[in-house]
């Protein structure tokens, strides 16, 4: 069994990762979901055979600092996961989301939980449009956490009984005026911390089809947060090239 080093559990405490609920299309919900989904490129999702991303993460306070790197194939369920265990040596592990019952438990209990997390954070907008199960409500022209101004509330609240992780988060999302979500705040449903984290959402470039926000800078708890995106990368489909995100 892979060991892994004690940044990269408490990272998995660190915030919520809930899994993909089942659609329940009868749930009517506002029409900014899918305006979100569309804005961080839904229509065009079909064309990307495959996505690569660093996700890092720096907790000062706790003297947290780590990285990992996935290979995401949306259309096949395969995924490749590259870290450095608590030892320094690199650990790569490549599985496919659809056979995850198949899978060793490791897999199953901490790398596809990393995997679920860091993939919340990539492209939060598609989970939003995809968890039908959320209740998502939307309030326009409320202050904007980190700095002056407002934008548009757009509420996420996941059921206490969805299951998944940490079962009954609520993910404030601020929407600016060019449809790009600004800033958040994540309130944790259970009793882990930390219970709020609040940071910017900017850095925003192209994976292909895909718009991304790479640099996260905020608080958790009220000590300093940064979470942020390296090495983006993207495969079109009918290409063996990597190209990287501008």
């Amino acid at each position: 069994m892979i060991k892994f080093r004690r940044s990269t559990t408490i990272l998995w405490l660190f915030l919520g990762v809930l899994l993909l609920a089942a659609p329940s299309w009868a749930q009517t919900r506002p029409p900014i979901v899918e305006q979100l989904a569309k804005t961080y490129g839904l229509d065009s999702y079909g064309q990307l055979d495959a996505v690569r991303y660093t996700f890092n993460l720096e907790l000062p306070a706790l003297k947290v600092s780590l990285s990992r790197t996935w290979t995401w194939e949306p259309k096949t369920g395969q995924v490749t996961y590259e870290a450095k265990d608590k030892d320094g040596k690199p650990v790569k592990v490549t599985y496919n989301r659809n056979q995850l019952n198949n899978a060793p438990a490791n897999v199953k209990d901490e790398i596809d939980a990393g995997f679920n997390n860091d993939n919340y954070w990539f492209v939060f907008p598609f989970h939003v449009y995809w968890d039908t199960s959320a209740v998502v409500t939307v309030k326009e022209k409320q202050k904007l956490p980190l700095a002056k101004g407002t934008a548009t509330l757009v509420s996420v609240k996941y059921p206490a009984e969805a299951g998944g992780y940490t079962p009954g988060d609520t993910w404030d999302l601020y929407v600016g005026s060019d449809g790009r979500i600004a800033q958040f705040i994540y309130h944790r449903g259970g009793p882990k911390k930390p219970s709020n984290v609040t940071t910017t959402w900017a850095g925003y470039k192209m994976a292909g089809p895909l718009l991304v926000s790479t640099e996260h800078r905020g608080t958790a708890d009220g000590a300093a947060a940064h979470i942020f995106f390296s090495n983006v990368a993207f495969k079109l489909a009918g290409s063996d090239k990597w190209t990287d995100a501008q």
